[in-house]
């Protein structure tokens, strides 16, 4: 299957909810000023926000050719405005030529973070770098377990402690592993925690604090996973730990799994952070690298604008 192929299909609960609203919007007549109110509840409902639904609207309403729009040019349309509000959240991700280059993964707990790591373990691998996990999620009951088995999966080693071991030492072991060995990329799991549990946030901090005392710069990144199912609830969440775990991008994981992907417009808007990677499904190259056009033509159910393959 191609990469389009899994994007449309892991969009398609979103876009086939959208799709219903709009068809029955239309009614197989063309837009018209009277039925944009009716279409900004329509975009509400995709949870694309309040604010986002009401600048999309205003925008289609200063179209001359609104009259003219049909069913397919109205989800044209509507891509074609998603996809200039997502473009600025579009930005490659790129590793420096530093070593070992640290990447910390946070997020709640069930957002999918260490199945993401080993799929990134997995991508990386395959292009060439040397990679090393630590385990650093000590308090999740066979956390280390998953992360182990796809570790395994991945070819790459795993470096995990005792039940209950303390996360911070944990990550300086496994920095100072990668240092020795000139490993291309340390990825660091750490415990799934809820953004409002002031204890454990602050047990990321000490995270961060101390694999700074092997590398000033570290961690180089710092990615947080946002679980797609739960909305703009995900604003909230990435809120809490931008200072904490200092975020620099967004990965979105579970878009197969939810009729609601029209929250990553608002939370694009609001977080101003860079999306790397957009997680359509369960296996490993499922995780795409997060292109705004694309997704937002598959969102409205619409073919890739270049009928390419890929």
């Amino acid at each position: 299957m191609s990469l389009w192929s899994r994007l449309k299909s892991g969009l398609s609960r979103s876009s086939e909810a959208l799709g219903s609203s709009l068809s029955g919007l239309m009614g197989g007549k063309k837009l018209s000023a009277e039925t944009l109110g009716e279409l900004e509840d329509a975009l509400i409902m995709a949870d694309l926000g309040v604010g986002t639904a009401a600048s999309i609207t205003e925008n289609l309403r200063a179209r001359r050719d609104l009259a003219e729009l049909d069913d397919v040019g109205l989800r044209s349309a509507l891509a074609d405005e998603m996809a200039a509000l997502l473009q600025p959240a579009q930005r490659a991700f790129t590793l420096s030529p530093h070593k070992p280059q640290v990447i910390l993964l946070a997020g709640v707990n069930g957002a999918g973070k260490t199945t993401t790591i080993g799929k990134l373990a997995k991508k990386f691998q395959a292009e060439g770098k040397s990679v090393i996990l630590a385990a650093c999620d000590t308090f999740r009951a066979a956390a280390s377990e998953q992360l182990q088995v796809w570790g395994a999966r991945a070819n790459v080693p795993v470096i995990a402690g005792a039940a209950g071991a303390d996360a911070a030492g944990l990550a300086f072991q496994a920095l100072e592993k990668a240092q020795a060995e000139a490993i291309d990329i340390l990825m660091i799991d750490t415990a799934g925690r809820l953004h409002s549990n002031d204890n454990l946030m602050a047990e990321l901090t000490k995270i961060i604090r101390v694999v700074k005392k092997l590398d000033a710069d570290a961690p180089h990144e710092s990615l947080l996973i946002l679980d797609a199912t739960t909305g703009q609830n995900a604003i909230a969440q990435a809120e809490a730990f931008l200072g904490a775990a200092e975020v620099t991008g967004l990965i979105m994981t579970k878009l197969d799994g939810t009729a609601r992907g029209g929250g990553l417009v608002p939370i694009a808007q609001k977080l101003a952070l860079p999306i790397y990677f957009i997680g359509v499904g369960e296996q490993a190259d499922d995780l795409q690298i997060f292109n705004a056009t694309g997704f937002a033509r598959a969102l409205v159910g619409l073919e890739n604008e270049e009928n390419e393959a890929e």
